[in-house]
């Protein structure tokens, strides 16, 4: 779990941004206590610092984005997460969704494909004390069959169908999170494992940038 870096300039920020959220209809105490622990705005380039606690999207680099606070406490609100997961991340960005679990989750395991993206997420997660991550530098669409089975898995990019080997790296019981469609436009699917079989449901229009790799999008 990572260990909060107080900031008093941000202090404020940060418990508005919470209020923000629970206003939104966010209302998962455990998931409002882990945005609220996390300073944001070190996962983010100095020159945007000053907007690192709006619910906005933010630019990382390597055309890369944050999403919205929002999306995130979504995200995560959706899986319900308990403290005793095992839990896969594809798409680790700018490490900060990768923190929020950290608090959340008993294991987190995260692929990131851009080799800056991901020195500079390891710095700050490092940096952070967050003992129970696992970083990887490589295709997120494989999966991480290493540390399989995982009680859920999230895609933090748009891919242009279900990549059959997230699908697979599913406990019973678990559950992929994401989004599904074209670049431009997707929706927000959630699988369920039962046995050989998935549940599936649509949650509504999101957008993403594209997931690149062997199951996404081509480069």
């Amino acid at each position: 779990m990572a260990t909060p870096v107080e900031n008093n300039e941000f202090r404020g920020a940060r418990r508005r941004l919470v209020e923000t959220l629970r206003e939104k209809g966010i209302s998962d105490l455990a998931v409002l206590r882990a945005i609220d622990m996390t300073p944001r705005h070190l996962f983010v380039p100095t020159g945007v610092q000053h907007r690192a606690y709006e619910d906005a999207p933010l630019p990382i680099g390597n055309q890369q984005t944050i999403s919205q606070p929002y999306v995130h406490a979504k995200y995560l609100e959706i899986l319900k997460l308990t403290g005793r997961e095992r839990v896969l991340e594809v798409g680790t960005g700018s490490g900060y969704q990768t923190v929020l679990l950290s608090h959340l989750a008993a294991q987190v395991f995260s692929i990131e494909r851009i080799p800056a993206l991901f020195e500079r997420a390891r710095e700050i997660i490092q940096r952070l004390g967050a003992g129970n991550v696992n970083l990887l530098l490589g295709d997120g669409t494989i999966g991480w069959r290493s540390y399989a089975p995982y009680d859920a898995i999230l895609v933090s990019a748009a891919a242009p169908e279900v990549p059959n080997p997230l699908l697979q790296q599913l406990g019973e019981g678990g559950r992929l999170l994401v989004p599904i469609g074209g670049k431009d436009e997707q929706s927000l699917w959630v699988y369920t494992r039962r046995g050989e079989q998935y549940e599936s449901l649509d949650l509504g229009p999101v957008r993403f940038v594209p997931l690149l790799g062997a199951h996404g999008w081509e480069g």
